[in-house]
């Protein structure tokens, strides 16, 4: 008895070659995967729709943007509040999108608000949600349904994807089904890592080929009757019973539909047996049986039995995240009622965080020594104030790390406090002051928002009168004689122009 039991269908030819003639056939389909890989008993799929959508009805959580699908009877303002939440919903936490969705919907309860905001508004609700080119295209999508379909959302998921940008195929769907009732599945992080679970599928999940039969799974799946509850329903139980460590298989309303839980169940016994002196059973196979099956196991990696359920899903390894210094320059002044105010400046309209607000910064090199940063920083400063500026005024912060989903970046925050006005280069990008309020009102990033923290605790330890202290990497200015720590340079001494050695 094998694994996942042997398929009786011989391969098929698609062409004939005559013996007589030239003619080459094309070649051969691929089989298709063995029946075990497959949802192809009808009653087994009826069971398992019922199964999970009488647990979804018991055990769901309850969310707004759930809500707001169940009871809106506007299909447009429907279909918007489940874009909004599946938008956000993309590589974020549940818990941390709650509240960015009500102050969002809150703010923009319709299409037609959102087309009329500004992008430094969407910008500021959106800051630190993540991904940010996610709130532009939205906003870019709204005024395209506003301005070219009369404010109507399309209503099958290859209208959405094919007219709305930044709307791929598994919004598109979510979205169909959910929001219209359209019977077409949803394949998603969680969906992915369910349906493997249920029949065994251990090549790599992230192959076009097996996300391709995966939304095949999830097409035959769907409930013809409640698309939209049983698509939840699938995704729920990704996210709260199937996860990806320590799933909780006795919870699982599908386990008896679930091949990888039956494994383990057969393994158990197994050993149960062995334990006992008893004849074991002859052992499955760690395979289907047939040579060079699509969807299981590569050879290399065979079933783990520590790993039990957690064999499935397999993803081929991640790149590492490629690793980026950045300098960056707290300059701040004191405001008209003595509060600190610092300039921040606004990014590029494309390319990572666009057009968010940062403080000053510059890309650096790898393995920079620390004089040349600081020479950099001050050549970019000067630049934007028109006069000259000292490096080693630069008092050094320390280093704030922030990760990207793809991006290693490494912050040297420096800082300067400014006893004057600086007239600021108006050609070059956006620029203005703000307070601590006003700075965390603004569209800033989670990192910066992380820099300005840095910043804010070394002042309160320079500060201190804490005995011993000692000021790293030398943040004394050119020329500007004795200075103690914790005491900030003035405005002509910062700009005075570096004298020879």
């Amino acid at each position: 008895m094998s694994f996942h039991l042997l398929s009786s269908s011989p391969r098929c030819w698609n062409g004939i070659q005559s013996q007589e003639s030239n003619f080459k056939a094309p070649p051969a389909a691929p089989a298709p995967p063995p029946a075990r890989h497959l949802f192809s008993d009808p009653a087994e799929v009826e069971a398992l729709r019922g199964n999970l959508l009488a647990w979804y009805d018991r055990c769901k959580r309850d969310l707004p943007w759930r809500a707001l699908a169940a009871t809106e009877p506007d299909a447009n303002k429907r279909g918007y509040a489940v874009w909004v939440s599946e938008i956000m919903l993309q590589q974020t936490q549940v818990a941390t999108v709650i509240d960015y969705y009500n102050r969002w919907m809150q703010k923009w309860p319709t299409l037609q608000a959102l087309a009329q905001a500004s992008l430094e508004e969407v910008n500021e609700l959106w800051a630190g949600l993540g991904y940010y080119s996610r709130g532009k295209r939205l906003q870019e999508a709204a005024r395209k349904v506003v301005s070219e379909l009369a404010g109507q959302m399309p209503r099958t998921a290859e209208d959405l994807q094919k007219v709305l940008p930044g709307v791929g195929r598994y919004t598109a769907g979510a979205i169909a089904s959910i929001s219209y009732g359209q019977a077409t599945g949803v394949v998603d992080g969680n969906v992915i890592r369910v349906l493997c679970r249920l029949r065994c599928i251990g090549a790599d999940s992230s192959s076009p080929s097996v996300i391709d039969r995966l939304w095949d799974m999830a097409n035959v799946l769907v409930d013809r009757s409640r698309p939209g509850d049983f698509n939840q329903a699938l995704m729920e139980l990704g996210a709260t019973v199937c996860v990806p460590k320590a799933p909780l298989c006795g919870e699982c309303p599908v386990k008896q539909h679930c091949q990888a839980w039956r494994r383990v169940e057969k393994e158990l016994a197994f050993a149960s047996q062995k334990l006992f002196g008893k004849p074991p059973p002859v052992p499955d196979v760690e395979d289907c049986g047939v040579g060079d099956c699509p969807l299981c196991p590569p050879a290399t990696e065979p079933w783990d039995s520590s790993l039990g359920v957690t064999n499935f899903p397999r993803k081929a390894a991640k790149k590492p995240p490629r690793t980026m210094r950045t300098a960056t320059c707290v300059l701040e002044r004191r405001g008209c009622h003595g509060a600190p105010e610092y300039l921040i400046v606004q990014r590029p309209s494309s390319g990572l965080l666009a057009g968010l607000w940062e403080f000053p910064s510059l890309p650096l090199a790898q393995d920079l020594q620390e004089k040349k940063e600081r020479e950099e920083l001050a050549d970019h400063l000067q630049a934007w104030m028109g006069q000259p500026v000292a490096a080693k005024g630069l008092q050094f912060i320390g280093e704030v790390i922030h990760i990207f989903s793809h991006i290693h970046q490494t912050y040297v925050v420096y800082s300067l406090h400014l006893d004057g006005d600086v007239t600021l280069n108006p050609a070059l990008s956006p620029s203005r002051w703000v307070t601590e309020k006003e700075f965390h009102a603004s569209a800033v990033s989670t990192a910066m928002k992380k820099v300005l923290k840095a910043h804010e605790k070394h002042r309160r330890k320079e500060n201190s009168p804490v005995k011993g202290s000692k000021r790293k990497r030398g943040a004394k200015a050119e020329g500007a004689g004795s200075t103690c720590p914790g005491t900030q340079l003035s405005l002509r001494a910062f700009l005075r122009a570096p004298t020879a050695p």
